[in-house]
């Protein structure tokens, strides 16, 4: 089933390579001062505000041009002829830079649990051949929209995170996945809440290929504060590290090191010091005090090095300044009055600085009887804002500092309700919280069958699965209100969640062996004919069609537009919002740890409950928690959300969602 959508994309990309001899590129940057010292802020600020805005800063040219001549030098150094790549915070590409014999085109790595997959046996993304600039611009993505003030995160970061078990390792065999298992589908061309070159300079951008999990993507600050990131690519394997007990000899890491020099984040918000489960993530293989002499001199090595390359739909092979993030022109400002009443609200703006998802009311008077008013939606959010605003963060430093994230809202036809973020939540978490909202919402909805069984292909395979593996023939037409995490519990490759054994989960490849962050199942499925479009768009200079805003192939939702049209995410964060016993819509929340995550959504939406009446959680006897699945002679239940247990700052509670 699969493997017959893999060779699709395969043979569509190898046409286009093949007729077009591969993409351009597009630059980077950098720029240098000392950092602060990060400090907490658990008390409230003058003024009632509970945040402090990041200082606005932002790459010029000369920074960009110090990155790509750091790169370039190091990467010269190791015999390593790469493209390298540089992003500003809101994901504008600043400028891509090819070396003289880096390869046009970069093959996804065919890595499995079984292995590597053998030529014809790939299913997902592995085995396809991508332009090494979208790899790099990839990776440079990755390293700005993973980090902030409080957490420096890197690609290595992102691979430690997104695989079947934490950490990965040939010794930690039985433990559950990664806490942002499959956050790599996220960010992709194809989504409508992502922005394209075309609308100009604000964010947040698409990235070609979603976040990457292949060292050699890092962020780059200034003055404390993420301005952007830089990626490098240049050895034709776009991969992740499925070991993190050993050290790697990466070249492409060490160029993308020397290329953050001078624009490195603070030591004690570096990813290695931040422990997630009682482990602490990755952050870099790669030593400064290994790296070579440092090329300071952009036209040294512009010309005699390689040059500029344009990239389609990206860059036009110049170098551009970077937008300061929380200005208008970056697409994200704080929030007025009368848009949102917390002060330390952000939105989303277009160029002409207009809210681009203002508060509103449910679209879906078609679908369900009372659709959420304006008034249910303002209270869903500001009370949802308000619980992470008294929370305590799990990934940023110092510690006590208050967590920071992204909350959307959607109704059961999935069109967007709002979006608001805290002022210095991580960039990706704003798709990702959408993408959460959305899934909730869908999976819950008496629709969803339909909806896949329409689509057609592998995606309407799943339906039969998923009914069969919970032995409920009505299972995915609204029977049940899923959760994030319930969903992510079916889309393991391993079922139960990390225990090895032969059973995967429905929503996830048919066979665990297959799984790779490449092929998640479902997620993967969905989104494989966009990133085809996509992909053949940018090798093709414009010559093919971009992908639509809006993706994958489900059927539009009455009146127009897709239910998931940035795509389903499948770790925890999301709840569906129910009147009484209907499905009226989705809350979503991403940015710090999962179970923060999930308690904002929950207890935020219990309280607006609270405040306006009328709509809430599901009821507890429909929650996916009431779900036992039998595997192997065990009973198995799903679960539906999990709150920290003492998660506040200013107050001593525990098991906050406890009884609700």
């Amino acid at each position: 089933m699969r493997r017959g959508a893999h060779c699709c994309l395969a043979g569509a990309l190898a046409f286009a390579l093949s007729s077009c001899g591969g993409g351009g590129g597009s630059s980077g940057g950098g720029g240098g001062t000392p950092v602060p010292t990060a400090t907490p802020t658990p008390t409230p600020t003058s003024g009632g505000r509970l945040f402090v805005d990041p200082l606005q800063r932002s790459l010029t040219v000369g920074d960009v041009q110090r990155v790509i001549a750091q790169a370039v030098g190091e990467a010269q150094s190791r015999g390593l002829p790469a493209t390298i790549a540089v992003v500003d915070r809101v994901g504008n590409v600043l400028g891509v830079f090819a070396m003289t014999g880096s390869p046009a085109n970069t093959r996804i790595s065919r890595r499995t649990i079984a292995g590597r997959a053998a030529a014809g046996e790939e299913v997902g993304l592995q085995g396809v051949e991508v332009p090494t600039a979208a790899a790099a611009i990839a990776k440079a993505v990755t390293g700005a929209y993973l980090s902030s003030s409080g957490n420096a995160f890197s690609t290595r970061t992102a691979s430690q995170i997104v695989q079947e078990h934490f950490p990965p390792a040939p010794t930690t065999v039985g433990l559950e996945s990664g806490p942002l298992f499959g956050v790599q589908f996220s960010q992709l061309p194809c989504s409508d809440l992502s922005t394209r070159m075309i609308d100009g300079m604000i964010g947040p951008q698409r990235s070609p290929l979603g976040l990457a999990a292949d060292p050699g993507g890092f962020p780059l600050y200034k003055d404390g504060v993420v301005v952007g990131g830089i990626g490098v690519a240049g050895d034709g394997d776009y991969g992740f590290d499925p070991d993190t007990l050993d050290l790697d000899r990466d070249a492409e890491e060490f160029a993308a090191l020397a290329g953050t020099q001078g624009f490195t984040p603070p030591r004690e918000i570096e990813a290695d010091r931040i422990p997630v489960d009682g482990t602490s993530l990755r952050f870099r293989d790669a030593a400064a005090d290994e790296l070579g002499p440092l090329q300071g001199s952009f036209g040294a090595v512009n010309g005699p090095a390689g040059a500029l390359v344009a990239v389609f739909g990206y860059n036009d092979g110049t170098i551009r300044a970077g937008t300061a993030y929380g200005t208008a022109a970056s697409g994200i400002r704080r929030s007025t009055s009368a848009e949102f009443t917390s002060e330390d609200a952000y939105v989303l703006v277009d160029s002409a600085g207009t809210p681009r998802f203002p508060i509103r009311a449910g679209t879906d008077a078609a679908s369900v009887a009372n659709p959420l008013t304006v008034a249910e939606v303002r209270a869903v959010l500001e009370e949802a804002f308000a619980v992470l605003g008294r929370s305590r963060a799990q990934i940023r430093r110092p510690l006590d500092s208050r967590m920071q994230a992204s909350i959307s809202m959607v109704d059961t036809h999935g069109a967007i309700l709002g979006v608001v973020r805290s002022p210095d939540g991580p960039i990706f978490g704003t798709d990702v919280s959408l993408q959460k909202a959305r899934t909730a919402a869908f999976f819950s909805n008496r629709v969803a069958a339909a909806q896949m069984q329409a689509a057609g292909g592998a995606v309407a395979g799943y339906v039969q699965r998923i009914r069969s593996f919970l032995g409920d023939s009505n299972a995915l037409t609204g029977t049940f209100a899923f959760a994030d995490r319930s969903g992510g519990n079916l889309s393991r490759p391993y079922f139960p969640d990390g225990e090895v054994g032969d059973v995967a989960g429905p929503l996830s490849v048919e066979r665990p062996g297959q799984f790779s962050p490449f092929m998640t199942g479902l997620q993967t499925d969905l989104i494989l004919p966009n990133l085809v479009e996509h992909l053949g768009f940018v090798i093709s200079g414009g010559a093919s069609a971009d992908t639509p805003r809006g993706c994958t192939q489900l059927p539009d939702a009455p009146g127009g537009g897709k239910r998931i049209g940035n795509g389903i995410q499948i770790f925890p964060g999301s709840v569906p919002i129910y009147r009484g016993d209907e499905l009226v819509g989705g809350i979503g929340v991403s940015g710090d740890g999962i179970d923060q995550d999930d308690m904002v959504s929950f207890l935020g939406l219990h309280n607006a409950g609270q405040r306006v009446g009328g709509i809430g959680n599901a009821r507890v006897d429909i929650r996916a928690d009431r779900i036992v699945v039998s595997v192997n002679g065990r009973n198995v239940r799903l679960r539906y959300v999990n709150c920290p247990f003492a998660p506040f700052l200013d107050d001593p509670r525990q098991n906050v969602c406890e009884g609700l």
